[in-house]
């Protein structure tokens, strides 16, 4: 049988990540390798600019740059929130029939993945032969069917460093400090503020994520209870915490609440949750000394900041996903399996339905028994991801002089 031959159009959906360039250079360096690809057109503003036809052929750009590209975070081709409905695909169909696209490689998270769901069925119901492939990517980690999905390793080692930082910031003045992490649905990012342990005292001390239920009043007795026993408290908290009926807490602490274009309570880009937290706890337990921040955009395309095991799974995912369409011949999402913990991945393509619009959330094995923190088993799962180089803290250890006077 002839191969297939025509164009390739690859397209950057959701929000960016440190590594996400390295899948689209992965699919455009691989896809020159094939002769039956006659041009590789790159969308502009994911599948918005497939249906306005806004694309560059990445046909014509050199080797060298797209080196450099791979290396630079976010999305190189820009990106976009619109969340496809059927007519919406068939908009973008035609644009590809048009074009003659007969290779689509989408990168992105679990909306991505149904929106190359819709097309791919879209195709098979015109008779028109396109090879329709998701590339996995996002910083929350929750898309089903992986181990762990492109970006969330280099967001994790961000959240971590920056816990490390604040241990010895907290440990110096004291206080209670509170830092709110990305994570609708899924706490796997907040949970890898954990790996800033070194020191038995380290922090954080306390860890909230949506897959347990938020209840202020055994937030504050944690929170009472930590302070009376090291002096000060550290807390990492997920933006999608919710109570036991599942509203956010965020909409509880707040009169009004924004909502994206898919519906969703807009957690990011504000410091609400935090400074209600934080007000909370002075107004519950008289705490003087009580800060938050907000991580939002910091943690998705902090530049320097990379974990080099994510880049080269994020090259990997983006070359096996052309290796699937063009020797297969098969649609599906590509995906990374890890047979063992320490540490080894491979790479497979399940069907889109598999992914397309489902949530993966912390194992409970993941979660200490408390609601508050995580696992060794966590860590063990975790703490390879963030690739090598990563820094630590010290501390002094002189001995201390004796007193002379009764002060």
């Amino acid at each position: 049988m002839n191969p297939l031959k025509g164009k390739v159009l690859v397209a950057q959906g959701g929000g960016p990540t440190p590594v996400i360039n390295q899948s689209l250079v992965g699919v455009v360096l691989e896809a020159r390798k094939f002769t039956q690809v006659t041009s590789i057109y790159g969308a502009v503003h994911g599948v918005r600019g497939i249906v306005k036809e806004r694309f560059v052929d990445l046909t014509r750009e050199t080797s060298h740059n797209l080196e450099r590209v791979a290396d630079t975070p976010s999305s190189a081709l820009l990106s976009t929130r619109d969340k496809p409905d059927e007519d919406y695909c068939a908009r973008m169909f035609k644009v590809m029939q048009a074009h003659d696209v007969r290779y689509f490689f989408y990168i992105g998270g679990n909306d991505s993945s149904d929106t190359v769901r819709i097309i791919n069925e879209q195709a098979h119901a015109a008779s028109y032969e396109l090879r329709a492939i998701h590339i996995p990517k996002t910083i929350d980690n929750d898309l089903a069917e992986n181990d762990h999905c492109p970006g969330f390793p280099s967001a994790a080692r961000y959240v971590a460093q920056a816990f490390m930082g604040v241990n010895l910031d907290n440990r110096a003045l004291g206080g209670v400090y509170i830092g709110v992490i990305m994570g609708r649905h899924a706490g796997f990012l907040t949970a890898a503020s954990s790996l800033a342990h070194k020191h038995p005292d380290d922090g954080p001390h306390l860890i909230y994520m949506p897959e347990r239920a938020f209840d202020t009043t055994r937030f504050l007795t944690d929170v009472e209870r930590t302070v009376a026993t090291r002096g000060l408290c550290t807390i990492a908290v997920s933006e999608g915490i919710a109570d036991a009926s599942g509203q956010a807490m965020i909409t509880q602490l707040m009169q009004t609440s924004e909502r994206d274009d898919h519906g969703n309570v807009q957690l990011s880009g504000t410091g609400a949750l935090g400074d209600l937290l934080s007000d909370t706890l002075r107004r519950e337990l008289k705490l003087k000394r009580v800060r938050a921040d907000t991580f939002g955009y910091l943690q998705r395309c902090f530049i320097g900041c990379r974990s080099d095991r994510d880049a080269h799974e994020a090259r990997e995912v983006g070359e096996k996903a052309v290796q699937f369409a063009m020797w297969d011949s098969v649609d599906g999402s590509v995906v990374i399996r890890r047979p063992v913990l320490d540490y080894c991945v491979d790479y497979a393509l399940v069907p889109l339905e598999k992914v397309a619009g489902k949530t993966r959330h912390m194992p409970d094995n993941f979660i200490n028994a408390a609601g508050n923190g995580v696992t060794a088993e966590f860590h063990s799962y975790c703490r390879p991801l963030l690739g090598s180089g990563v820094p630590e803290s010290h501390r002094l250890r002189a001995p201390a002089v004796a007193k002379l006077l009764d002060v």
